[in-house]
């Protein structure tokens, strides 16, 4: 058995990037530590739970809890299961603080992501959690990093080099094309929060996307060949998640002992194959 650390922030993380990780790690004989900003239980975003407020009714109390858009951007029936169970789990319910966490302790990180800035500004900023993804790094520890959580991965600098931990590595994340197809349907169906869908906007004089995850990401490599997206073309719509039996539609890439996806859709992969990287392990003391 493993102990895998999931750092999440104190709302607005993935509920699928996080429960169905929980889920498939648990599953496979390994144990999670959650650590939360203050140690108190973490709140994933509840509009990709339900998809209430997904939709242009989305402000009116009655009619909000009819999603129609909101029915397709929400997470599907897999996480949300997932996540109902999350709920209960003793781990989530008491989680460290992130100043406690202890990679001593510990087999493997796990970043998930999430994209609402009000809560998941404070865990991308975070200069503790960055120095934490920095000693796993250092340490070898196995990373595996979705979406946002790759986007914290590069903004953890090795303090040797001052570069970014990926700087030299292969990986993926959340891709423009993913980000700003999403953008573009949830600022109209959520005409009063267009910014819902971004965690950073551009400012004046910023080119097109360039605050998104993949060139904030990409920018912190050392190479722009180094960022990689999927080379299929249904992969890549959107349209299409992945199952726990069924990786066709998934993305994940392997640099050594970091791993990376790129949304949701990844999700159940991205997992698997972070079990299967602990399973091989077997000098770690913790490793049972």
């Amino acid at each position: 058995m493993a102990t895998v650390l999931i750092p999440v922030p104190a709302r607005d993380s993935d509920p699928s990037e996080v429960a169905v990780s929980w889920r498939v790690l648990t599953d496979a004989g390994h144990e999670v530590v959650f650590a939360t900003p203050d140690g108190k239980r973490a709140t994933c975003d509840e509009l990709m739970v339900t998809g209430a407020g997904l939709d242009p009714w989305g402000w009116v109390p009655g009619l909000r809890r009819f999603p129609a858009i909101g029915r397709v951007l929400r997470a599907d029936s897999a996480g949300r299961a997932a996540h109902t169970a999350l709920l209960d789990a003793a781990e989530w319910r008491s989680p460290i603080t992130w100043a406690d966490a202890n990679l001593d302790a510990v087999n493997a990180l796990l970043l998930p992501g999430g994209h609402r800035a009000r809560g998941m500004r404070e865990y991308l900023e975070s200069t503790v959690l960055q120095a934490l993804v920095a000693d796993a790094f250092a340490r070898d520890l196995p990373v595996a990093a979705v979406c946002h959580g790759v986007l914290l991965a590069a903004r953890s600098n090795d303090p040797v080099t001052g570069r970014s931990v990926l700087y030299g590595r292969k990986t993926t994340a959340l891709t423009w094309d993913l980000e700003r197809r999403a953008w573009g349907v949830a600022k109209v169906a959520r005409f009063w929060d267009p910014g819902y869908y971004r965690t950073y906007l551009e400012e004046p004089g910023q080119p097109d996307g360039y605050m998104s995850v993949q060139q904030e990401v990409t920018r912190a490599l050392a190479s722009p060949e180094d960022f990689l997206d999927a080379p299929d073309a249904v992969q890549r719509s959107g349209r299409v998640r992945d199952r726990l039996d069924d990786a066709r539609a998934a993305f994940v890439v392997e640099d050594g002992n970091y791993l990376s996806a790129r949304w949701p859709g990844d999700v159940h992969t991205f997992a698997a194959a972070l079990a299967t990287k602990l399973s091989q392990v077997t000098d770690s003391p913790k490793l049972s």
